[in-house]
């Protein structure tokens, strides 16, 4: 690959984990469909994965560093037996990444075992964590669910059942999170009162599923049920799926609205509305908001494709390829490290010539977090012959943290509030910079059957969080010239 066109695509919005959980009532192999329900999360995290199967009372797990096929073959999986699984795969926006941070946890305790996999990030983890070593407790791994896991111990020793001491530790834990948890005899899955993360039931033939993305449920042949709503703990056992819910739930979900921007598959249904069709709503409002004369549209693989099929639609301008992408490597920036990501990525994207040279392109892509991914694209782009590079994002200006499991930890590395959208147009390069409107996001997402979390769009949080507004110096953006 010429060096001048190769793209750097490591500036992106890191998603968090997928957790799935299976209930055989049929003789499944339980160990390869949990495999392959992880395998539809892969998208999710690609730092490691796990597996633990609980045979009769005897929990066997399985779990490394690495992609869910590098990680599983058949003699591992030959050696998972069992009725019960939970699956994880993991982005790590907190804690190191190591194998001892992998899931699922499993851990022994006065009551039996326990295993745990967890999607979200907790806002009070380090203060329980502080609490539970100052009684003594020894931790193995430095990250949230472990604390979680202490917490649901502790609440079961004082209560009758495992779906019950889930429920007590939501008025303990804070934060966003959805979980599956396997006990001795029953299947555990539960999100936190808001909703923000997504979690789905499903069903084969007599059997139950868990998933952080329908798209699992078409993998493995198993129908939708519906979603796991905020606050609820949904459990299955030898007679069925049964439910709870904890009394400050909200009614309707807060879910975070990147799951549409970005975090999930086109081909998943999260709160009743497609994330593909969502996607092409927003590019149908970003042709609105901002039009321009051009000649070819085209999306940053893949994130970008969906809002740019809607925005061609909606313009009239023709949509094609601008790029080749090499399907063979996988999602490359969230990779642990930026020289990882950099190493990765010369080999991933490629500008396709004969489709952009000579033309007037408008390229659409989900969102800018710090910049230095959309000006090596645009760079790449003008050396191969673009004559204007005309950028559109199909979400608004990023312009504050996310405490709930997007890795985005401070404002000082977000573009948006250092510099306002002209400045920006100047540094990446392009000949135009629009990006939609957060009025414009809420006529997109008009369809959801939920309210969603777009507080970092808007610096409106759904909790309390530990937010520090001084960390930049903001007043050159469009929000500090308000």
């Amino acid at each position: 690959m010429n060096k001048q066109e190769s793209v750097m695509i490591s500036d992106k919005v890191h998603e968090e984990c997928g957790v799935f959980g299976f209930y055989d009532n049929d003789g499944f192999d339980v160990a390869r469909l949990t495999y392959y329900g992880l395998y539809g999360l892969q998208h999710r995290g690609q730092q490691s994965a796990g597996i633990a199967v609980n045979d009769d009372n005897t929990f066997h797990c399985h779990k490394d560093l690495g992609l869910v096929p590098d990680i599983f073959n058949d003699r591992i999986l030959n050696n998972l037996t069992g009725t019960i699984s939970v699956g994880h795969v993991r982005y790590s926006t907190k804690g190191g990444n190591n194998r001892e941070n992998a899931q699922p946890l499993v851990y022994q305790y006065v009551k039996g075992t326990l295993a745990l996999a967890y999607n979200g990030n907790l806002i009070n983890a380090s203060e329980l964590r502080e609490e539970f070593m100052k009684n003594g407790a020894i931790f193995h791994t430095s990250i949230d669910p472990e604390v979680m896991m202490y917490k649901i111990a502790q609440e079961r020793i004082k209560t009758h059942a495992i779906e019950r001491a889930v429920l007590n530790m939501m008025d303990f834990v804070h934060g966003a999170y959805s979980l599956v948890l396997m006990s001795p005899r029953k299947l555990i899955g539960a999100r936190d009162p808001y909703g923000l993360h997504p979690l789905s039931i499903g069903k084969l033939e007599n059997s139950y599923v868990l998933s952080s993305e329908t798209c699992v449920f078409d993998n493995i042949g198993a129908e939708f049920i519906r979603d796991v709503e905020p606050g609820e703990v949904v459990w299955v056992d030898k007679d069925g799926l049964h439910s709870i819910k904890h009394e400050k739930a909200l009614e309707r979900a807060r879910i975070c609205v990147f799951e549409y921007v970005y975090n999930a598959r086109p081909d998943s249904v999260i709160q009743g509305a497609s994330v593909y069709e969502v996607r092409k709503a927003m590019g149908h409002q970003l042709a609105k908001e901002h039009p321009v004369d051009a000649d070819l549209v085209f999306g940053v693989p893949d994130s970008g494709l969906c809002a740019a099929i809607g925005y061609a639609e909606e313009s009239g301008l023709p949509y094609g390829k601008g790029f080749i992408k090499n399907k063979y490597v996988g999602r490359t920036f969230i990779l642990p490290t930026q020289a990882q990501r950099e190493a990765a990525v010369n080999i991933k994207l490629n500008v396709l010539k004969s489709s952009v040279a000579g033309k007037r392109v408008v390229m659409i892509d989900d969102s800018i977090v710090r910049g230095t991914t959309c000006a090596n694209i645009i760079r790449a782009l003008k050396e191969a012959g673009a004559k204007e590079v005309h950028m559109r994002v199909s979400s608004p200006p990023y312009l504050w943290p996310c405490y709930f499991g997007t890795d985005i930890p401070s404002r000082d590395c977000l573009m948006a509030v250092k510099y306002s959208i002209e400045e920006i147009r100047q540094k990446i390069g392009a000949d135009s910079l629009g990006y939609l409107s957060v009025e414009g996001l809420k006529e997109a997402t008009k369809a959801l059957n939920c309210d969603y979390c777009q507080a970092c769009f808007t610096g409106k949080y759904p909790m309390e969080v530990p937010l520090n507004v001084n960390e930049v110096d903001y007043k050159h953006t469009e929000e500090g010239k308000k």
